[in-house]
């Protein structure tokens, strides 16, 4: 029999260094010294694991321990097959922007955080040019576009934006990405990433913005192969 301690050693090494090869080919950032991954098994599945890593000189480190997430509905997709309404979340890696939420700013966050209030939305009509953006908005939404989120629900108590498709926003490629509270365990998102109140807590306190954090995200197969 093998020695479970080593072989979960190993196992961990492997991850580490499978999500630094992935993220040094997958266009992040060469200052980012901060990186979340979150993995499937496959491309269909909305149960995931997330792994924080810092990076230490020339290694990357596990900062938090292995957390449970949930992804989307359907899994995820990858950018050129994404579409509004797929309920994946969007392959790939992405620099991470603003923290926000329905709550005051936690206490030991360094995170930009902004607060959420009832004129707060998030457009996901495509045929809008607020596609995609965070607009503040005091007259009656449902004048001025087809479709919308609101912000100010207790699922974003605290969230974190996840910098997909801005630049440019594509129409119709999908929108209002972000990493916030879940439901629970077996639940799903509509294609962001969503984990446990203590846990999105532990993410944020631990991000630092010089550190230009990042997001490294998809089924373990897409990794491995895009780290090759």
């Amino acid at each position: 029999m093998g020695n479970s301690k080593n072989d979960k050693e190993e196992k961990e090494q492997e991850e580490i260094a499978k999500a630094a090869a992935f993220s040094a080919s997958a266009g992040v950032d060469e200052e980012t010294e901060q990186v979340i991954v979150v993995t499937t098994s496959d491309w269909n599945s909305r149960q995931a694991r997330l792994q924080a890593f810092e990076r230490a000189g020339e290694e990357w480190v596990p900062a938090l321990p292995p957390m449970p997430a949930v992804v989307g509905k359907n899994g995820y997709a990858l950018p050129e097959d994404k579409k509004e309404g797929d309920a994946r979340s969007p392959a790939g890696a992405y620099l991470l922007g603003t923290s926000f939420g329905t709550a005051a700013k936690p206490a030991g966050m360094t995170m930009p955080y902004r607060l959420v209030t009832r004129q707060d939305y998030c457009i996901d009509d495509k045929t809008s040019p607020d596609y995609n953006t965070w607009v503040h908005y005091e007259g009656n939404p449902k004048k001025r576009w087809k479709s919308f989120e609101r912000l100010a629900i207790p699922l974003y108590k605290y969230a974190l934006v996840i910098r997909y498709n801005e630049d440019p926003v594509i129409p119709g490629k999908g929108s209002a990405i972000f990493m916030h509270i879940w439901r629970g365990p077996q639940s799903y998102t509509a294609g962001c990433v969503a984990l446990s109140e203590a846990n999105i807590l532990a993410v944020l306190k631990w991000l630092d913005p010089k550190k230009v954090p990042a997001i490294v995200q998809g089924p373990e197969c897409f990794l491995a192969s895009s780290a090759k």
